[in-house]
């Protein structure tokens, strides 16, 4: 269950944790009715909010939820999960996203995918997911070929990609596939006139995505030799940060035109959630429009450098991180997390592919509130504080 947004339960408080679970536990068991079992390992964090979108626009209707059976990530209780057509377009959206990484993964050979066999039979899973969201998008009325022909475009466009390229060239295609996407949510919910702002919304939520992982891998990328959009354009972390904060108050901002019947949920996890997640990423609290802003040792201290690295150290002696797992390793993991409930109840776990240390749904955590704008104390995005 991967993805830049990862909210922590204690913040949600215990009606939202709600909504957001009913969409996670929605988004797997829509996967697992229209596409089998083993369909459920691309479920996303990312992915499910489209299903939240749609529901906050369209509001509480009938039949918008069903009680589900026991779930071992649920400590084996039933709840009250989303479906329809929210859910539906949720696992579109994955199962095309996640056919494109297999063949990715295929392309660049990685781990056990440079065994023809394994490659011939990742092939077959990708092709299999990959007509399996274009039947399901086209029942909601969505025409996945906007994300196919994204992840297309991605790649010739990182063959040609140098130094002195904008980077906002190399996350264009992102950027086009998520404003697709989060604009076909007004569709479904009947709300026309949303769909300009959600599309501006999902534009910026697709360059976001592309600048965080690619600040994330950059470290493990520079050792394996991987392609990274930091390294390939010659961006310094201070620029990709900069964009990062542009590109998360232009959320805030085009969020603010869309007519919600019920809009708690998505401010918490656009307007909160997704500073923390930048934050995350970067290692600390620093806006990218201070002159001051730092994301590194103190001043004058002088790590290091890593060698193959161009970025150096700049965490100081960070230890470094292991490599990715491979495709069907990662699938193996992922089996394992989920089945011993750490994805919920542990403080922190290893991402079955990225390794990277995740946050535990239900882990501890600095929560300095427990409802989503008790304090509102998040700058310009709550001024109106009406939720």
């Amino acid at each position: 269950m991967f993805g830049i947004v990862r909210p922590c339960s204690h913040r949600l408080g215990e009606g939202l944790r709600a909504q957001w679970m009913a969409h996670l536990c929605g988004l797997c068991l829509a996967l697992r009715r229209d596409h089998g079992q083993f369909a459920r390992v691309v479920t996303n964090y990312d992915g499910l909010l489209v299903s939240v979108l749609t529901e906050a626009q369209a509001g509480p209707a009938q039949g918008a939820r069903r009680t589900a059976g026991p779930c071992a990530l649920r400590g084996m209780r039933t709840a009250s999960v989303a479906q329809g057509e929210g859910a539906r377009l949720a696992a579109a959206v994955s199962l095309v996203l996640a056919s494109a990484k297999v063949r990715d993964h295929v392309a660049d050979r990685d781990g056990l995918l440079a065994r023809g066999p394994v490659a011939l039979a990742a092939r077959r899973v990708a092709t299999s997911w990959g007509r399996a969201g274009a039947r399901t998008g086209a029942a909601v009325g969505f025409d996945t070929g906007v994300l196919v022909d994204a992840v297309d475009r991605q790649t010739g466009i990182e063959a040609l990609a140098g130094h002195g390229t904008p980077l906002l060239t190399v996350t264009e295609p992102t950027e086009t596939a998520t404003a697709a996407a989060f604009a076909h949510t007004a569709v479904l919910a009947d709300r026309p006139g949303n769909a300009g702002p959600l599309a501006e919304a999902g534009r910026l939520f697709g360059r976001l995505a592309h600048l965080l992982d690619a600040v994330e891998d950059r470290e493990a990328d520079a050792r394996s030799g991987a392609w990274n959009p930091l390294a390939a354009t010659g961006t310094s972390l201070t620029e990709a940060r900069r964009l990062a904060d542009d590109a998360l108050h232009g959320i805030r901002l085009a969020l603010r035109e869309v007519d919600f019947a019920d809009g708690r949920l998505v401010h918490l996890l656009f307007a909160h959630e997704l500073s923390r997640s930048v934050d995350r990423a970067f290692g600390g609290h620093a806006c990218g429009h201070a002159p001051e802003a730092s994301f590194g040792p103190p001043p004058g201290h002088r790590a290091p450098p890593v060698p193959g690295n161009p970025y150096g150290d700049p965490f100081g002696g960070e230890p470094p991180r292991p490599d990715k797992r491979g495709f069907w390793a990662g699938c193996a993991a992922a089996l394992g997390v989920c089945c011993t409930c750490k994805v919920c109840c542990a403080d922190e776990y290893e991402g079955p592919w990225s390794r990277k240390r995740r946050e535990g749904c239900c882990g501890n955590c600095d929560c300095s509130c427990c409802e989503a704008c008790q304090c509102c104390e998040c700058l310009e995005c709550c001024s109106c504080c009406d939720c």
